[in-house]
């Protein structure tokens, strides 16, 4: 028979009780594994010794349902370092030192002990938001005199000529909303730190042509200052009529839970597939 591997979800405070009656992938029951007189426990639930797979489709599912049950656990303990997609821990059968998936996994959360528990204390009452700022090019270049020429010329000449004038005019706004993005990057990154604690700067997945990026970032903000982070955004929009924001979360702080790498040792978790989007599924 086949040794079971324990699927991790998460690291957290050693809270009996926090994960009863939450269920996470493929409404899989979840338990608390703890690794006594550490403090610490890890979110699990027991799987086959082999990471998901299947169809985008599937594994967008899965991440969802990953992050639902991480939420809900999160929401109970105030504090919890997520695990990305597909992290698995399996028995090792080595036959001069066999080990249970429990047993490996405690091992981990022991050895670790000292830094994981440093990062729940700081993390804690912390949420992860997302911010995402761009400036709309039409709208950036709409006081300018060269712009206003071109839309006006290209009303009365030929369709041939509107579509070279079309072409300058694309080229002019995208150089005015470009010096506008520049600009304003310095000064809503400071706005920001002002009420977070953290921001790190991370690449957009999608972008509009339409747009030019001011910033796209991830913010660590205690929980009760998450309406200040949207009173500064609201404001900097209300001075920005060219500006476009999007404003996502509250999460669990993914971006921020910077655990151990898990090296190829014996007592590290294993892990799988981890798709781009396993980091911080996308919620309002």
């Amino acid at each position: 028979m086949t040794e079971p591997a324990l699927y991790v979800y998460a690291v957290v405070p050693d809270r009996p009780g926090a994960a009863d009656g939450v269920t996470g992938i493929d409404e899989r029951p979840l338990r608390l594994l703890a690794a006594p007189g550490t403090g610490l426990a890890a979110l699990v639930h027991d799987a086959e010794p082999a990471p998901y797979q299947g169809t985008d489709e599937d594994v967008r599912r899965r991440v969802a349902e990953q992050d639902r049950a991480v939420v809900a656990v999160w929401e109970r303990t105030g504090s919890l370092l997520p695990m990305t997609f597909n992290v698995l821990v399996a028995p090792d059968p080595s036959p001069r030192d066999p080990r249970t998936a429990e047993e490996r996994l405690r091992d981990w959360l022991t050895s670790r002990a000292a830094g994981l528990r440093s990062r729940l204390e700081t993390l804690e009452g912390r949420a992860e938001l997302r911010v995402e700022i761009t400036v709309d090019r039409a709208e950036a270049a709409r006081d300018d005199e060269r712009a206003r020429a071109l839309e006006a010329e290209m009303a009365s000449r030929s369709p041939g000529l509107r579509r070279l004038l079309a072409k300058q005019l694309e080229q002019l706004r995208r150089e005015s909303s470009e010096r506008l993005a520049d600009v304003l990057h310095a000064d809503v990154r400071r706005r920001l730190l002002a009420v977070a604690e953290d921001l790190r700067e991370r690449s957009r997945s999608v972008r509009d042509p339409g747009e030019a990026d001011v910033l796209s970032a991830a913010l660590l903000a205690r929980t009760e200052d998450i309406e200040a982070v949207g009173a500064v955004l609201a404001a900097f929009r209300d001075e920005q009529p060219a500006a476009r924001i999007r404003f996502l979360g509250p999460w669990p702080p993914y971006t921020f839970a910077d655990l151990p790498d898990g090296p190829r040792e014996p007592a590290a978790p294993e892990r799988g597939h981890t798709p781009e989007w396993g980091h911080a599924p996308e919620r309002n």
